[in-house]
């Protein structure tokens, strides 16, 4: 099963999907409310879900999270993102020096009005030379700081202008297509091991395969409980969050992301993310309405 927020033409609604169908949570309008929730009784709610199931395919499939919930990443968690950070860097210390450090490197990636999701683009910037996607596991919390679920993320990223500065990294990371979530939350419940999850990235170029990478989870340097653990040591998510915890598959650096390319993100238990890569932040202005947005036909 997956959490999922749904719209078949009267608004924003929660439901679990089950294959093809989805059950709506009833009395429960947003993702927010879900959140908010304790886990023991959101699991009770989301099992009791009972109303009138409606098909996958009548229903337009949203970002997992709204109100005011935030994606956080994780960065420098995996022995190869450490190394590639490295070979790109003009200071290369400082990655190195994260990699090992007691206090890990967390960063705001985006608001919930920010994300995109599955079959919606992702971008790269237009004053970027190198870029690249990021396949990550990202725990979902609530409210309380409990691990809820997990779902699949891109964490788009220039390499160049993070290579040419560590502080760069805001705008090398955050701008508009740099986020994306799958459209559904694998409950917690259901992963009972999500310390050794196969993670799997194919970059399509028109019918040839440009790039394809693999992992495990089993390689992340920290504890997932750990990452969130500082999450929460010292800011207040009421409407829930979801924290990328970094990328073990980064691209040698003769690969670079072009308009047009096709990334396809899978995670063993938990989901599957599939996006087209745009350019600059004109190809974004549907995100400026996150309540009806409309994407543009030809970028699904």
């Amino acid at each position: 099963m997956h959490l999922v927020r749904y719209d078949t033409g009267d608004g924003p609604r929660v439901g679990v999907r089950r294959d093809d169908w989805i059950t709506p949570v009833s009395d429960v309008r947003s993702m927010a409310e879900m959140l908010a929730m304790r886990l023991d009784v959101l699991r009770s709610t989301v099992e009791s879900a009972s109303a009138t199931p409606v098909r996958v395919a009548s229903a337009r499939l949203l970002a997992p999270l709204d109100g005011r919930a935030e994606l956080w990443c994780a960065g420098v968690t995996y022995a190869r993102s450490r190394g590639a950070r490295m070979e790109e860097s003009a200071d290369q210390s400082v990655y190195d020096k994260v990699y090992s450090a007691d206090r890990p490197e967390l960063f705001l990636k985006a608001p919930a009005w920010r994300l995109v999701t599955d079959r919606e683009p992702v971008g790269i910037r237009a004053d970027s030379g190198h870029d690249v996607p990021e396949p990550e596991l990202a725990v979902v919390v609530n409210a309380h700081g409990e691990i809820v679920g997990y779902t699949v993320c891109n964490d788009m990223s220039s390499r160049s202008i993070e290579g040419e500065n560590p502080l760069y990294l805001p705008q090398a990371k955050v701008y508009a297509g740099a986020a994306a979530l799958a459209t559904g939350i694998r409950p917690a419940w259901e992963v009972p091991d999500a310390t050794d999850l196969a993670i799997t990235l194919v970059v399509r170029r028109g019918a040839t395969e440009a790039f394809a990478g693999e992992t495990s989870t089993a390689q992340l340097t920290r504890p997932l409980r750990e990452l969130v653990d500082y999450l929460c040591r010292a800011s207040f998510f009421p409407d829930g969050a979801a924290l990328a915890t970094g990328t073990g598959i980064v691209p040698d650096l003769d690969f670079s992301l072009r308009p047009g390319d096709v990334v396809e993100i899978g995670i063993e238990a938990v989901g599957r993310l599939v996006n087209r890569v745009e350019i600059g932040k004109e190809a974004f202005g549907w995100l400026n309405d996150p309540e009806g947005r409309l994407v543009p036909e030809a970028t699904r």
